[in-house]
C-alpha cells in the first residue's frame, strides 16, 4: 500500500464531524509522515489580534498596523503557544519548511521582525496546532471525516477568515451547503 502524504493539502472537516475543535474547519497540514501529522486550522480567528498578542509576549511595536491582523485557533494542541504560518519562507531560528514558499515558524525572532515591519510578506498566526499520532488521521480519512485538496497559498493568504472553507471547497468544485451530514461509501 502507498504511503500518504498529506503535506501542503487542506483538510475539510465534513459536515458530520464529531469533535467541536474541528467543525466547519479548514486545516492546512503542515507535515504528514511515518510520525503523523501536524496542521493549523486556517479559518477560525479568535477575540485576539496580533496587536494584544505582540503586547502579551513583551515585543515593542513600531505603530499600531497590528490591531487589524486577526489570530486564529490553530488547533487543541499548546494552545498558549504561538504559531506563524508564512511566505515567503526566510531564514528563522525555527521553521517547519512545508514547501519551497510556505513555512511554520516557532521561534520569537519571527514576531520580533514582523513587529519591526520586517516579517514575511504574508502571515497567519494561531495560538495551538492540529496534530495526529501515527496513522490516526488516515483512520479518520477512512472514516469520511475529511476531504482533502491541494492547498493554494492564496486561499490562506488572502481571503478573509469566512472565505477560506467555501473557497478550498470550490478547489473540490463542491458547494459546502451541498454536503450532506450523512457521508458514506454508498
Amino acid at each position: 500500500m502507498q504511503k500518504m502524504n498529506l503535506t501542503h493539502h487542506f483538510l475539510i472537516a465534513m459536515p458530520n464531524m464529531a469533535d467541536p475543535h474541528f467543525t466547519r474547519t479548514l486545516t492546512f497540514i503542515c507535515e504528514h509522515n511515518d510520525q503523523g501529522a501536524l496542521g493549523v486550522v486556517v479559518n477560525r480567528p479568535i477575540e485576539m489580534n496580533l496587536h494584544t498578542l505582540l503586547e502579551q509576549v513583551s515585543i515593542p511595536l513600531a505603530g499600531e498596523a497590528f490591531k487589524s491582523i486577526p489570530v486564529h485557533f490553530g488547533g487543541p494542541v499548546q494552545i498558549d503557544r504561538g504559531f506563524v504560518l508564512h511566505t515567503p519562507l526566510g531564514q528563522w531560528q525555527s521553521t517547519l519548511t512545508v514547501s519551497s514558499e510556505i513555512g511554520l515558524t516557532t521561534s520569537k525572532d519571527i514576531l520580533q521582525a514582523v513587529a519591526r515591519g520586517e516579517g514575511p510578506g504574508k502571515l497567519l498566526v494561531t495560538l495551538g496546532y492540529a496534530g495526529w499520532a501515527p496513522g490516526q488521521l488516515e483512520n479518520e480519512l477512512a472514516q469520511n471525516a475529511w476531504l482533502t485538496v491541494q492547498a493554494k497559498p492564496e486561499v490562506i493568504f488572502d481571503l478573509p477568515a469566512e472565505g477560506r472553507l467555501p473557497a478550498a471547497m470550490s478547489l473540490l468544485g463542491i458547494d459546502f451547503a451541498s454536503l450532506s451530514e450523512q457521508a458514506g461509501h454508498g
